[in-house]
């Protein structure tokens, strides 16, 4: 009777224990491939009209917290001044519970240059965010195009020519912004407008609208010019109510046209053919939505001058916060508003007794951002 090799019948301790070290890394390597697979960042939401949404939950929390920075600077920011006032204090004054002259200082001084900073900064944001988009270029921003300087010329036409009052000023800066951007656009106008096309006739109206603005100052009398001067430094200085109510009123019309035609601005994003391919009306989005930035800059231009480098700055840093593609409005439009909001707080606060115009701060912080983005980039060999 023959009997069996021991090595065929039965395995050795120490290739059992091999066997089974084995399986337990294979199994852990499993549960490691698993644990180790990218999260989602975005999550579909579905509304009580059975609508499903797509939420992209990074973006969603960085709008959140810059709201939240943009209140809190706010607060912080009413309670700013000769007369100081605790943040408890003005959140007891904004809900009609504060001492009478607290109410008075906070409500009716403070509270509406305060909305006014907010409202113009979310308007220069989102009207960014609109240019770069359209343009397909981060330097399409209406500080570089023009849009800012033409919505300059025309309150100094106003201040210079004809010494009109605030209303008046308003109305040239509104009408300066329209013209420029029509000017803008029909001139990049061939066959459509074409984003390098677009930057680059914008630069050129920048410097002929430019050299308009100084002509125009030379000219005036020592009143006028000097007006003039204080007004082209961009400052939310003795705004008040009536600055506040022709914002609110554009933004709530022109907020809900724009993300309307989100999707739209996305595939332009990807070029005229693909965007056609997939059913966008190319010239039309893009005529509508240049129409509604030139409008929010001309409106943020004309409520407190022309405030230079955040509409350029706030796209691009909401951009790099949230990481998603696209043109990122709604994180835009909170980053200018904050933006805006802390420039202001630092021009009281940081500079003692000299307080600055806020479009001083804005742009000294803009431009060392703008250094900072040619040496990281440099560095990348981009540029």
């Amino acid at each position: 009777m023959k009997t069996a090799h021991p090595s065929r019948t039965a395995r050795s301790p120490r290739t059992a224990h091999s066997s089974r070290t084995d399986a337990h890394s294979s199994r852990t390597d499993a549960h490691s491939s698993r644990t180790e697979r990218p999260r989602r960042t975005a999550r579909a939401v579905r509304t009580p009209g059975g609508l499903s949404l797509r939420v992209d939950v990074r973006a969603f929390t960085v709008v959140v917290l810059l709201a939240l920075a943009a209140l809190a600077a706010s607060v912080l920011l009413i309670g700013t001044g000769d007369f100081p006032i605790s943040s408890s204090d003005v959140l007891r004054a904004l809900v009609g519970q504060g001492k009478p002259g607290q109410d008075f200082i906070v409500r009716d001084l403070r509270l509406p240059r305060v909305l006014v900073g907010l409202l113009v900064g979310a308007c220069l944001g989102l009207g960014g965010a609109l240019f770069q988009s359209v343009a397909r270029n981060p330097l399409g921003s209406p500080d570089v195009l023009g849009l800012s300087q033409g919505a300059s010329a025309g309150a100094l036409v106003v201040i210079v020519l004809s010494s009109g009052g605030a209303t008046a000023v308003t109305l040239g800066a509104l009408a300066g912004g329209l013209v420029t951007g029509l000017a803008i656009y029909f001139l990049a106008w061939k066959q459509g407008v074409h984003g390098y096309r677009l930057v680059l006739v914008g630069i050129g109206v920048n410097a002929v609208v430019t050299a308009v603005n100084g002509y125009l100052i030379t000219k005036a009398d020592f009143v006028d010019a000097a007006r003039a001067v204080v007004w082209m430094s961009g400052s939310l200085n003795g705004r008040d109510w009536t600055q506040v109510w022709p914002l609110l009123v554009l933004g709530a019309v022109l907020l809900p046209l724009v993300l309307a035609n989100a999707r739209g601005l996305r595939m332009l994003e990807m070029g005229d053919d693909t965007a056609y391919a997939l059913g966008v009306r190319v010239e039309r989005v893009r005529l509508l939505l240049m129409g509604s930035a030139v409008l929010l800059t001309a409106a943020a231009t004309a409520a407190a001058g022309p405030v230079s480098f955040v509409a350029l700055t706030a796209p691009q840093l909401a951009r790099r916060l949230t990481r998603s593609p696209g043109p990122n409005l709604v994180p835009s439009l909170c980053m200018g508003a904050a933006l805006l909001v802390v420039a202001d707080w630092a021009s009281q606060r940081v500079f003692g007794a000299d307080q600055l115009p806020v479009g001083v701060v804005t742009g000294a912080l803009g431009g060392v951002y703008l250094l900072w983005l040619l040496v990281t980039e440099r560095r990348k060999g981009r540029i």
